[in-house]
């Protein structure tokens, strides 16, 4: 079997590879300049994305593993053939996710993009925080993220109302929603957390209708996909003050246009889309690659983990 791994961290990931998997052959690039002829013999491909015209060259391919949550990339290329498997590297991003989140919500809070500037200015000005205790929060997307998320906010003091198709028994959610009750529960809470994934079914899901139904004094963060919300109902929703405020990581078009009205509102912090990242992503993502890489060498096609239904 023949691997090809493609990321500028491959010298790590390589050198691991080898040492727990001695029978593949490996070919390691930063970027595809440096594949060279090995895309045709390559059995495995472990990236983040490729181009079409890597994947056609691909002929003995069997298996793509791709080393974040999403595979639209993947999905949307052409030359990817029905034969060959497809996974993720969902369930990994609990931990970074659920920080960014906190500090978001903690910097709305606080104003601290206010104390940034005036540290800036050389301004000393004091004012109260408002706290995160005894507040409540609408978490839309209960699956790893989502309940690590909670898990925090519990940590904090806060009331969790969760809010998924799929209610089970989660310690951290005091209150278990459907998604149809979402637009009832958002005039009690002060923050309301959006983290669902994208799918025909959430393109939008959040609009006019949901920021109408906000408190004017609640703040919305959105970490999960741009495609779930109405940017434009958002912007409108921030104008107009129906909302105190939003804390976004991802975004309808990314990298987000210079000629966003975001960008210069006030009362919206962005980051640019860095919630997956972290100082120990390799190390995450790679037991979810092993495990399947030992089922796929063992003959496995069907049960391997983050297996994508085409």
């Amino acid at each position: 079997m023949h691997l090809l791994i493609i990321d500028d961290r491959v010298a790590y990931i390589q050198k691991r590879m080898a040492s727990k998997f001695p029978e593949l052959v490996i070919h390691g690039a930063n970027d595809e300049s440096e594949v060279g002829d090995f895309a045709e013999k390559a059995d495995i491909l472990l990236a983040i994305k490729v181009s079409d015209e890597l994947l056609r060259r691909a002929k003995r391919l069997k298996w793509v593993q791709s080393m974040i949550t999403g595979v639209d990339f993947f999905l949307n290329l052409p030359s990817l053939r029905k034969d060959v498997l497809l996974t993720s590297s969902r369930g990994m991003h609990g931990p970074q996710m659920s920080e960014l989140t906190l500090l978001l919500m903690l910097a709305l809070n606080r104003r601290f993009q206010d104390n940034v500037l005036n540290q800036k200015k050389k301004i000393w000005e004091r004012w109260p925080g408002t706290l995160l205790w005894q507040k409540k929060v609408a978490i839309l997307g209960i699956g790893v993220i989502g309940q690590a998320i909670a898990e925090k906010c519990k940590a904090f003091g806060m009331t969790v109302y969760g809010i998924d198709p799929v209610k089970r028994e989660v310690q951290a959610v005091d209150h278990f929603l459907g998604p149809e009750e979402l637009a009832g529960v958002l005039g009690e809470v002060d923050y309301f957390v959006n983290v669902v994934p994208f799918t025909p079914e959430t393109k939008r899901m959040v609009g006019a209708k949901e920021f109408s139904a906000m408190k004017p004094t609640a703040f919305y963060i959105s970490v999960g996909r741009g495609d779930t919300v109405d940017e434009e109902a958002l912007i409108e929703a921030l104008r107009t003050g129906k909302i105190a405020g939003a804390a976004m990581d991802v975004f309808s078009t990314t990298p987000l246009p210079k000629e966003s009205p975001l960008w210069d509102m006030k009362n919206v912090i962005m980051t640019p889309h860095i919630g997956g990242l972290s100082d120990v992503y390799i190390d995450q993502m790679l037991p979810i690659f092993e495990e399947n890489l030992r089922r796929f060498l063992q003959g496995e096609r069907r049960n391997l983990v983050n297996l994508i239904e085409r």
